[in-house]
C-alpha cells in the first residue's frame, strides 16, 4: 500500500494546493506557486518553500483550476505528492476538479499533467459538484441548488440539479480583483503603496460580518513618495465600498445563471437558495449583496476555503458515489 499510495484528492486551485488523503483528511495546504531562477531558469522551491526574493521568480503555473504551464504543473504536483508520501516511487490514484466550461482540450491537458506527475489513475469531477459535496448540499436531490465559489482568479457560478450543472458561469477578476480594489483605494486616500498580500490580509481582517462597519483594521505599505514603510488605519466601511464594482460583477452574473434556469428550478433556488464557498466569500458583507439581489436565502460554507478539497475528499473516501452520480 505504500508502494502504490493512497486514494488521494487534489483541489488545484490558482492561489492554493489542497491534498486530501483517504482516511486522514487534507495533510497539505500550500501556495501553487513554483520559484526559479531568473537567469538559469533552475527550480529552487515549491509551495511554502517558493520564498522569492533577489533572483527568484515566482511562477503560478495554474489559472482556473486547469494548468496554465504544463511543465511547471507537473513538477509541482508531483513535488506535493512525494511530500504527502514520503516514498519516491508512491503511484496513488487521484480526483481532481475539472471546471465546468473546460474543453475537451483542457480536460486532456489535465489528465496529461496528473499522469506526467506518476500517478496511477485519475478521477475528474465537476468543481461545482465537488464545491457543493464539500459545502454540505445535497447534490443527489431533484430540487435545485446554487454554488458561488470565489477563487483569486475567477468567481464560478453554477446551478444543479441531480448532481448536474444545470446552468455555468464564470466571472474573471475574483478575489485578485478585489485585492487591487482595496490597493487603489489605500494608494489614493493614503499615498501608500500595499502589494497584493497585504491586501489580502485587509480584506480577511475586515471579517466577514455585515456590521459593525466603525472597524478599522491596519495595513502595512510603502509611502508612493518618500519610499519609507508606515501603517495606516482603514475604515472597514471603505474596503467596502472599495469591493462594490467586482462584487457587482459576480451579483449579475448570478442573477443571469438564475434567468437561465427553467422555472421550477428558480422556484427551488428561491426557497433553498445558495452557498458561498472559496476565500472570497469571507469579503464583508458579500452575503448580505446577494441575498438583495437574487431574492433568495445565501448562506456561507463552514469552511469556504477548503470546501473543493472536502468535496473531492469525498469522492476520493467513496468511489461508489462517483459512478452513482454519472448515472443521474
Amino acid at each position: 500500500m505504500s508502494l502504490l499510495g493512497r486514494d488521494l484528492a487534489v483541489d488545484l486551485g490558482a492561489a492554493s494546493t489542497r491534498i486530501y488523503v483517504k482516511g486522514r483528511g487534507i495533510v497539505l495546504d500550500e501556495p501553487s506557486v513554483v520559484m526559479r531562477d531568473s537567469v538559469t531558469g533552475r527550480i529552487l522551491g515549491y509551495g511554502a518553500e517558493a520564498t522569492c526574493g533577489t533572483g527568484g521568480e515566482c511562477c503560478r503555473p495554474v489559472s482556473g483550476g486547469l494548468p496554465v504551464d504544463g511543465e511547471l504543473a507537473r513538477r509541482m504536483i508531483r513535488h506535493f505528492l512525494r511530500k504527502v508520501h514520503r516514498h519516491p516511487f508512491a503511484r496513488p490514484r487521484v480526483v481532481m476538479a475539472l471546471p465546468d466550461d473546460s474543453t475537451r482540450i483542457e480536460r486532456a491537458a489535465l489528465r496529461d499533467v496528473a499522469f506526467e506527475a506518476e500517478v496511477r489513475g485519475i478521477e475528474l469531477v465537476s468543481h461545482a459538484v465537488a464545491a457543493a459535496l464539500g459545502a454540505g448540499v445535497p447534490v443527489r436531490d431533484w430540487a435545485g441548488h446554487m454554488v458561488i465559489d470565489i477563487g483569486c482568479d475567477s468567481a464560478r457560478i453554477a446551478v444543479l440539479s441531480r448532481g448536474t450543472v444545470v446552468a455555468a458561469t464564470r466571472v474573471t477578476g475574483g478575489g485578485h480583483a478585489m485585492n487591487r480594489s482595496i490597493a487603489r483605494l489605500v494608494e489614493r486616500e493614503h499615498g501608500l503603496l500595499i502589494d497584493e498580500r497585504e491586501a489580502e490580509a485587509a480584506k480577511r481582517n475586515a471579517g466577514s460580518a455585515w456590521k459593525p462597519l466603525h472597524r478599522q483594521v491596519v495595513v502595512h505599505g510603502r509611502d508612493r513618495e518618500t519610499g519609507r514603510e508606515r501603517s495606516v488605519p482603514l475604515a472597514v466601511h471603505g474596503i467596502y465600498e472599495a469591493t462594490r464594482q467586482p462584487v457587482e460583477a459576480i451579483v449579475r452574473a448570478a442573477v443571469d445563471a438564475v434567468e437561465r434556469c427553467p422555472a421550477e428550478l428558480a422556484a427551488d433556488l428561491g426557497e433553498r437558495g445558495a452557498v458561498l464557498v472559496g476565500g472570497g466569500a469571507l469579503l464583508r458583507g458579500l452575503g448580505r449583496r446577494l441575498r438583495a439581489a437574487l431574492c433568495m436565502p445565501v448562506r456561507r460554507s463552514e469552511r469556504p476555503l477548503e470546501s473543493v478539497a472536502l468535496g473531492l475528499g469525498r469522492c476520493a473516501e467513496e468511489l461508489g458515489l462517483l459512478s452513482r452520480l454519472r448515472r443521474r
